[in-house]
């Protein structure tokens, strides 16, 4: 596949999103593409080439622009709803591909609402997101988690939470852990106002045949368990600890 080929793609995908009016998603790939495309025409010396690169390039801007108003206008007045159906056994939905687009230097703390964070696969899975905060928030300072305690195994709870918070202070972010024996809601909650809801909570990736194959550390090759994930937008989003 040339690099013109692997573009058309990527926009043909964005197109696809768009439609679906999954619109961050379809701008990711809409800004991945037409930076291809200006790559492909600034080393291009067909003047035809050249040209109709030209009027792809402002064909796919324009409705990159256009969507970029769109979502702006949406979360002005509070309306903004992006929904994303997760079928049981697809892949490609790591916690980065799912909301990692939302992760920037506008994100300083982070209210993570998920009842069962309790047993290892799911502590683990909360350290997980951790590492991809950490990684792609410069100035986050705060992950707040509220769940519920597991009253089978606390201590060991306790513990793998304990060293989780101790290694994010390395990186100058505070882990601050609540529990609650009502918490039903799951939803992740950004400082920059944008809220994630994913009906199963963190934990809605199947368990691996064995230690060793595929998915076992790349989520985005791991089958998961059917699921909707709505992605909304408050402007009005406070720190609850303290």
């Amino acid at each position: 596949m040339n690099i013109q080929s692997a573009a058309i793609n990527i926009l043909k995908r964005g197109v696809e999103l768009d439609t679906k009016k999954r619109y961050t998603e379809a701008l990711v790939c809409y800004q991945e593409g037409l930076q291809i495309l200006v790559d492909k025409m600034k080393g291009e010396t067909d003047e035809a080439t050249r040209s109709y690169l030209r009027k792809k390039v402002e064909e796919y801007m324009n409705r990159a622009e256009c969507i970029k108003k769109l979502v702006l206008k949406q979360k002005e007045v509070g309306q903004f709803h992006e929904q994303v159906h997760i079928e049981n056994d697809s892949t490609g939905h790591s916690y980065k591909t799912l909301f990692g687009r939302f992760l920037d230097e506008d994100v300083q703390f982070v209210i993570i609402e998920d009842p069962y964070i309790r047993s290892f696969h799911q502590c683990q899975n909360f350290l997980r997101v951790c590492e991809l905060l950490v990684k792609s928030c410069d100035k986050l300072r705060h992950i707040e988690l509220l769940t519920s305690k597991d009253n089978k195994s606390d201590k060991d709870q306790s513990n793998w939470l304990n060293n989780i918070s101790i290694d994010l202070l390395k990186y100058n972010v505070q882990l601050i852990v609540k529990f609650s024996e009502t918490l039903h809601d799951r939803q992740i909650i950004l400082s920059s106002g944008w809220i994630v809801k994913i009906g199963r909570g963190l934990d809605f990736y199947k368990a691996t045949e064995n230690k060793f194959c595929l998915g076992m550390h790349d989520l985005d090759l791991r089958p998961c368990h059917e699921t909707t994930v709505d992605i909304l937008h408050s402007k009005n989003v406070k720190q609850s600890y303290g």
